[in-house]
């Protein structure tokens, strides 16, 4: 699609969207799981069920490292145009009912083929990985203001079980992103392991309190049927409890590995966009404005394709409510050394993370250890390991 505006002196420009059909990259990456159990399907072949696994840790990173980065922004004045393009809306909402075929496509496998648990456990694994992307989408989705996306966005986190997401994301994290109050930004000198033990809870415990505060406001209980937190979960009980009872006990142990991975996954982001970054204060105790540079960003092409721009997240935190296909690069951003699926890697070994990481924290902070968000008393590893990423 061609989208039309003028210059100042009244001259008609055109823009087109180069990258308007590349994002049907994320529609590829999200079949993985449904070309892993037809694979299966037709062959019988174990290697089949690594696929996920593969696709993830070295086919993505791979090819972010061969295509390389994109620091294209589409110019200011179409920006109104494409947010109200409905195409780029239709893609993501189309992805949510693809995802609970996916997920009834995994029932299916584990609940027709006699494999052993090691085996069921690996495929959940790996189909955990790409059910992270279904709360991906409900991030897309549930800062929209409309009711059909909010819906959408109740759907979506229900194929992992993970239905506070969107309230405590919108009325915690983005409130406080980027100081030692945010449970789910993580601090320079903790592992991967020690954030997860705090965010996954301290996320539900405080989603939890803003849909209570929000119902009490509204002179409801807090286990009314408005509660928005339990109909995302009741719709997940509903769900499991019919695929278990249909297809056996076993099909339970794929939706409880494939959701407790999609929550990792949402954790190993939060861990890696906000790693170290601290707002200031000013005179009167209150936190600045966030800013694109409090958010870590990356433009690995092929990795922000599959995710709609995730990785852009420097300008989503300043502007939540700019859609994904408008979302902005800026100079002088703190830049991740990879697209997330290399940095989750990088992370999984805390020394090599916090070798990579740490000098760029620092260098984000002037070289002022007290600009910094940090484990009290972690002294930052002063030197940088070479880009595994």
């Amino acid at each position: 699609m061609v989208f039309k505006t003028q210059d100042e002196t009244g001259t008609l420009k055109t823009f087109r969207d180069a990258k308007r059909y590349y994002w049907l990259i994320a529609y590829a990456s999200s079949s993985v799981t449904l070309i892993t159990v037809a694979l299966y399907a037709y062959t019988h072949v174990t290697a089949t069920l690594f696929i996920p696994l593969v696709y993830f840790f070295i086919v993505i990173p791979g090819l972010d490292a061969l295509i390389g980065e994109d620091p294209y922004n589409p110019p200011d004045d179409v920006l109104i145009q494409m947010a109200e393009d409905p195409y780029y809306s239709r893609l993501v909402r189309w992805l949510v009912p693809y995802s609970w075929i996916n997920l009834f496509a995994g029932v299916w496998l584990v609940g027709t083929y006699d494999l052993p648990l090691w085996l069921i456990a690996l495929f959940a694994f790996g189909k955990g990985l790409f059910g992270s992307g279904t709360i991906m989408l409900a991030h897309e989705l549930g800062h929209k203001t409309n009711k059909t996306d909010q819906l959408l966005a109740k759907f979506a986190l229900a194929v992992v079980g993970y239905g506070h997401f969107c309230i405590e994301h919108n009325r915690g994290h983005h409130v406080y992103v980027a100081t030692p109050e945010d449970p789910a930004s993580s601090r320079m000198g903790e592992s991967i392991y020690a954030f997860a033990w705090r965010e996954i809870p301290g996320a539900f415990v405080r989603g939890w309190q803003n849909e209570k505060e929000r119902l009490h406001k509204k002179g409801l209980s807090t286990f009314s049927v408005k509660n928005d937190i339990l109909q995302g979960y009741a719709i997940t009980l509903i769900v499991f409890a019919i695929c278990t009872a249909l297809f056996g006990w076993k099909v339970l142990l794929l939706l409880a590995i494939q959701s407790v991975v999609a929550w990792y996954g949402l954790t190993q982001a939060n861990y890696v966009e906000h790693y170290g970054l601290l707002r200031q204060k000013d005179k009167n105790g209150k936190y600045e404005r966030c800013q694109p540079r409090h958010s870590w960003n990356t433009n690995h092409i092929f990795s922000n394709l599959s995710t709609f721009h995730l990785q852009r997240h420097s300008d989503h935190h300043a502007n939540p409510l700019r859609p994904y296909q408008t979302l902005r690069n800026f100079p002088d951003l703190p830049s991740l050394p990879s697209g997330y699926p290399g940095c989750f890697a990088l992370a999984a070994i805390p020394s090599l993370w916090f070798k990579t990481m740490d000098p760029k924290v620092l260098e984000w902070a002037g070289g002022d250890i007290n600009k910094v968000n940090r484990v009290d008393g972690y002294e930052p590893v002063a030197f940088s390991a070479p880009n595994i990423c």
